[in-house]
């Protein structure tokens, strides 16, 4: 905690603290995100996440969003996908917990906790939704306790599917093919050591693992394995250990493009702000490594760890303004919620020295020219295109005025741009105008050949 307060105090006197250029932050800083549920298909991370409310002080959980990466730094806003009011039998407005996906012969399984409601289940065609209830109940719900939450699923090899769950005792059922019922009784696991929530439960070669948030509080990032995907459970130590510097934790695991990930969750882009507690979390990854045994090797917290980027970006199409590595003091809406395209986000509240990051462009042998779409209300103001750092070299700038309100395309021929850069589009005001200068929905680059 002490290293962390002293570096944003560091940058946030010299008026650049959304650089943080030595920390792994998290993946997402538009909105506040927990619980991260990570699943990947053919070549794309799905990242579902729960949302903490802007203003929340303690929860404050009404949807679960997404987002999309090919190279684990760079991550489309998918906005949210699912909600609360999905579930009809429901008629609260708080309590979208923990949820997790599956991937099942051609269809998304959402599994989603309603807190003192049991879980729930929603079934859509595409990753995007619309997730529909096909049960019109909950999946689980056993009213003695408020133990029912936290599910996690995962699909063995002989195509049985299990659902594992619980705050403070863990059960598991069976899962019917048709992955919206079970079969056999509900069973409930003698007490793992350090398990308090968040199971996430996986099969890697011939062993199965069990990961956790562990005791609260702080919460660390506990696992045990087995050979049998019922158990029993062998106590294995700590991925990450509890540490002050962080308060709750729920972990997801994957496996992607010959790297294995932790995903977590903390609190480090809220004490950008404030050095208080509140209920707005985000989520961070690590990379992660097994021993020759199976067992994994510990981490560091997520702040200490490494996350590299493991593909370029292409510049060289049309990319949607809410793709970022870093994009502090920005929000994302939908630019039509009602729409085919629900998902599509707008980057809005764009203030003057603000900006989008994208990692590792790739220009290739240069760029000429740089399109955007933008709208804006009143004044408006600069976009600039600059490389490696927020005042690294300048290759062109764009000046978006009125709009009335409507999405226009603007342009400017760039220079300096090839090989490959971090890119840095910064935002400008003027005298009239130094906050919510415009609003951003798409940009790319033209090729110099």
């Amino acid at each position: 905690m002490k290293r962390i307060l002293s570096v944003l105090a560091l940058l946030s006197s010299l008026g650049a603290y959304s650089q943080l250029p030595d920390l792994n932050m998290p993946l997402v800083q538009t909105k506040f995100t927990a619980d991260p549920a990570p699943v990947v298909v053919n070549d794309t991370v799905y990242l579902y996440t729960t949302h903490d409310e802007d203003n929340a002080e303690g929860f404050a959980m009404r949807d679960w969003l997404l987002y999309t990466s090919t190279d684990m730094v760079n991550w489309q806003d998918r906005g949210a996908v699912a909600s609360l009011k999905d579930f009809k039998w429901y008629d609260g407005d708080n309590g979208a917990w923990a949820e997790q996906v599956v991937f099942r012969d051609g269809k998304w399984y959402m599994y989603c906790p309603i807190h003192g409601h049991g879980i729930g289940v929603l079934v859509a065609d595409s990753p995007y939704g619309p997730f529909k209830d096909p049960i019109g109940k909950p999946l689980v719900w056993q009213k003695e306790h408020w133990d029912d939450i936290d599910p996690t699923v995962w699909v063995d090899d002989d195509g049985q599917a299990y659902m594992y769950w619980g705050n403070p005792s863990l059960y598991c059922v069976k899962l019917n093919p048709d992955m919206v019922s079970y079969s056999g009784e509900i069973v409930k696991f003698p007490k793992i050591e350090d398990y308090q929530e968040g199971p996430w439960f996986y099969k890697r070669g011939d062993k199965y693992y069990l990961a956790f948030a562990s005791t609260c509080c702080p919460e660390g990032i506990g696992y045990a394995m087995s050979d049998n995907p019922m158990g029993p459970w062998e106590y294995k130590g700590h991925i990450m250990d509890h540490t002050p510097r962080t308060r709750g934790n729920h972990p997801g695991i994957i496996d992607y493009k010959g790297k294995s990930y932790c995903f977590g969750l903390n609190y480090d882009v809220f004490r950008l702000d404030e050095s208080r507690h509140a209920e707005r979390r985000s989520v961070s990854a690590a990379e992660m490594e097994y021993n020759p045994d199976g067992t994994i090797k510990e981490l560091p917290y997520f702040q200490d760890c490494k996350l590299t980027q493991i593909s370029t970006f292409d510049p060289y199409r049309e990319v949607e303004a809410e793709t970022m590595a870093w994009g502090y003091g920005l929000k994302t809406i939908p630019k039509n919620p009602w729409g085919p395209e629900r998902w599509n986000q707008l980057v809005t509240n764009i203030d003057d020295g603000e900006y989008i990051m994208v990692k590792g462009v790739d220009f290739g042998k240069g760029a000429r020219e740089f399109n955007v779409k933008a709208s804006s209300h009143l004044y408006g103001g600069d976009l600039e295109i600059r490389v490696d750092s927020p005042d690294g070299p300048l290759a062109g700038f764009v000046k978006i005025g009125n709009t009335k309100d409507e999405l226009l395309g603007f342009s400017t021929p760039v220079t300096g741009l090839s090989g490959i850069h971090d890119l840095y589009l910064v935002f400008k005001g003027n005298e009239r105008q130094k906050r919510n200068l415009f609003n951003l929905d798409s940009w790319r680059f033209r090729r110099a050949d």
